[in-house]
């Protein structure tokens, strides 16, 4: 088998390097609204403005908008006509991951639980017995939104999703793979600590939980309703191989595709041309949703794209998206 490596033989130093920079996107970008957010950051820093603060655009501007905090579109406006068509790079931004559903906590048998559903095709029995961070926001009745970060700074604690003791699985090892762990036993670890209260009281473990989310995060249980939360493996991208010649990390699929499409076009500067960027949510379940490219995002920014080009009509629109 012929590997790219051999391409690289007498200069490694730019791939090494590339790489370095590729893992901390990862270490960012472990949930779609990161990937967006750093996303917009680098974007910025290569002199991309937001499109809604530019009322024109010429050859060599460069816009992106925001779909949400969870899609993103990202263009350099070409010498050419932009009717006469675009040169468009495409990837998603989600990954298999385990969800928090909207009403999440429960107590059993002195442990507090975060109840989950799983998204994307996942491997169940991959994500018990190993360090889970918790990423995501919450939408406070009051209207602020709280980001949530648990589990990826050292003395942070980490969420788990227990399994059993070998010496007790006997009947889990006889089921096939797919059926090892079940999707309704992807609950998380929360705590076990009781607050202070009577010996008949119930739920203790539960309310100390919420005693200590209302305490550094100003959460009520009622929030999490209104949040968006994802477990994901805990650490950061680590180089894989004696010769450093792999990264292992979270999200590489698809990432690393997003991270190239996006450096592809932060490097340009005047394309003959117009070039886009898409990076889209929803991939992992079907691409549905209005940050999926299911939705008419992309088609409806292409025609404000051309309106601020100077050039209006569904036939320019057409042809500027099948040429």
């Amino acid at each position: 088998m012929e590997t790219a490596w051999k391409k690289y033989e007498k200069n490694v130093k730019p791939v090494m390097d590339f790489s370095e920079d590729y893992k901390k996107f990862l270490d960012a970008s472990k949930t779609e609204r990161e990937s967006v957010n750093t996303s917009i950051a680098l974007a910025k820093k290569a002199g991309f403005k937001d499109f809604k603060s530019v009322k024109t655009l010429k050859a060599g501007d460069k816009v992106y908008f925001n779909n949400r905090g969870k899609s993103l579109a990202l263009f350099v406006i070409g010498k050419k006509d932009i009717e006469d068509g675009l040169n468009i790079l495409g990837a998603h931004i989600d990954s298999p991951r385990v969800d928090v559903k909207q009403n999440p906590l429960y107590e059993d048998n002195g442990l507090v639980l975060l109840d989950t559903h799983y998204y994307g095709g996942i491997k169940k029995y991959q994500w018990i017995a190993q360090p889970l961070a918790l990423h995501g926001v919450v939408c406070k009745k009051d209207g602020k939104v709280v980001n949530v970060c648990i589990g990826e700074n050292p003395n942070d604690p980490v969420l788990e999703i227990s399994d059993l003791l070998v010496h007790l699985s006997h009947d889990q090892l006889e089921k096939p793979g797919s059926k090892v762990v079940e999707g309704e036993d992807l609950n998380a670890l929360f705590g076990s600590i009781p607050a202070t209260g009577k010996k008949d009281d119930k739920d203790l473990v539960k309310k100390n939980i919420l005693d200590l989310l209302k305490k550094e995060y100003g959460i009520d249980e009622d929030d999490l309703t209104s949040a968006e939360l994802e477990l994901v493996p805990a650490g950061h991208a680590r180089d894989l191989g004696l010769d450093k010649s792999m990264i292992m990390a979270y999200g590489h699929d698809d990432r690393i595709c997003a991270y190239t499409s996006l450096k592809a076009i932060l490097d340009i500067s005047a394309p003959s041309r117009t070039a886009c960027c898409l990076i889209v949510d929803k991939e992992e379940v079907g691409s549905q949703g209005n940050t999926g490219m299911k939705s008419k995002f992309f088609e409806y920014k292409v025609a404000e794209i051309l309106e601020k080009c100077g050039v209006k009509g569904n036939l320019a629109l057409n042809n500027c998206l099948t040429n």
